[in-house]
C-alpha cells in the first residue's frame, strides 16, 4: 500500500475517534465490507479493541504483514495499533464489535490477568470447540441485539455478554485453571503495564529508568520481570517495539528509509539502518523488498 503514513481509523474508513455517546459499536461484517468490495485495506485503530466473529464464508486477514486464512466459525481479537486488513468472500457472515480499549480492564476487573491476555492479536478457529462456540455465538448475537435496540440497561447487558465472550476466549487460549501465585500475578501485571507504556511512548526513546520510575520499580527489578514474562530485557522490549513499528512503515507505506527513521525519532538515519539490521538481520530496503516479494 503506497501511502505516507499508516491509516489510523476508528472504524475501517472513519477517522474520528467518536463512536457516538456509547463506548461500544457493533455491526455485521457484510455491512462494512460490501461497501469496499469485500476488501479492507491495512489500517489500525489507535485506542480501540476489536472482536471479529466469522460465522459464514471465508476471510484472509493480514496482520503486520503476515497473512492467514480464516474459515467459519472463527474469531479474531485485535488490540490497538496492530496493522490489519481483510479480504472477505462475498458470502461472508458475522459480527464486528469495537470498543474503547480502556474498557477491557473495567469489564474484566473482577478476573485477574485476563485483560493482559488480549494485548496481542489472536486468531482462533471455533470449529472444534462446539460448546464454547455456541456460547460465544449466543453472546455475540445478544450484543448485536442490544446495540440495535434502546432497551433500559442495554449497555450493562452488552458489558455482561462481552465479559462472557472474553472469558470463553481466555479459556480457549489455553489459560491454566489454577490461579497464579500472588507474587507472580503482580509481576505479570507490571510486565503487561510496562509493555503498554512502551506502546504509548516508544517514539520518545525514553530510558529504562524512566519506565521503571513510572511503575514504582527499580530498573534491575523491571529487567528481571521482563526476562521472566516477556523473554527479554526491558531495553530489548523497547527495541522490539521500535523495530516492529519500523517494519510496519516499511511494509504498509512508501516512506523512504530516511523518512521512516525520522518518523521514529532517529536523528541519524545511518544509525537507524544499523539498528534495524541488528534487530532483523536485514537492511530496511532489503526488508521492504522481501515483503513485496512475499505479497506478490
Amino acid at each position: 500500500m503506497a501511502a505516507s503514513s499508516i491509516p489510523t481509523y476508528a472504524l475501517y474508513g472513519e477517522f474520528s475517534d467518536n463512536l457516538s455517546a456509547d463506548w461500544v459499536h457493533c455491526e455485521t461484517i457484510q455491512f462494512r465490507s460490501r461497501l469496499h468490495n469485500y476488501r479492507i485495506q491495512p489500517h489500525r485503530h489507535e485506542t480501540l479493541f476489536q472482536i471479529l466473529h466469522l460465522t459464514g464464508g471465508q476471510a484472509e486477514i493480514v496482520v503486520d504483514g503476515r497473512g492467514s486464512m480464516l474459515e467459519a466459525p472463527s474469531i479474531v481479537t485485535l488490540p490497538p495499533m496492530s496493522v490489519h486488513g481483510y479480504a472477505f468472500s462475498p458470502d461472508v457472515e458475522g459480527t464486528v464489535v469495537t470498543l474503547f480499549d480502556s474498557r477491557l480492564s473495567q469489564i474484566l476487573g473482577a478476573v485477574d490477568g485476563i485483560a493482559d491476555g488480549f494485548r496481542a492479536t489472536r486468531l482462533l478457529s471455533l470449529r472444534d470447540h462446539g460448546d464454547a462456540a455456541q456460547t460465544i455465538a449466543a453472546s455475540m448475537a445478544a450484543i448485536a441485539a442490544e446495540c440495535a435496540g434502546r432497551a433500559p440497561g442495554r449497555l450493562g447487558a452488552v458489558e455482561a455478554h462481552l465479559a462472557l465472550v472474553l472469558i470463553a476466549l481466555h479459556r480457549l487460549y489455553g489459560a491454566s485453571p489454577k490461579q497464579p501465585h500472588r507474587g507472580t500475578a503482580r509481576s505479570l501485571h507490571h510486565a503487561m503495564r510496562f509493555r503498554q507504556l512502551v506502546d504509548e511512548d516508544f517514539h520518545s526513546h525514553k530510558p529504562v529508568d524512566a519506565y521503571a520510575g513510572r511503575l514504582g520499580l527499580t530498573a534491575t527489578h523491571l529487567n528481571r520481570i521482563c526476562r521472566e514474562h516477556l523473554g527479554d530485557t526491558a531495553l530489548g522490549v523497547i527495541h522490539q517495539r521500535i523495530a516492529l513499528e519500523a517494519k510496519r512503515y516499511l511494509t504498509f507505506t512508501s516512506l523512504s528509509a530516511k523518512e521512516v527513521a525520522l518518523a521514529l525519532a532517529f536523528e541519524d538515519p545511518a544509525y537507524f539502518n544499523r539498528f534495524f539490521k541488528q534487530k532483523t538481520g536485514l537492511s530496511p530496503l532489503s526488508f521492504r523488498a522481501m515483503q513485496k516479494d512475499a505479497s506478490s
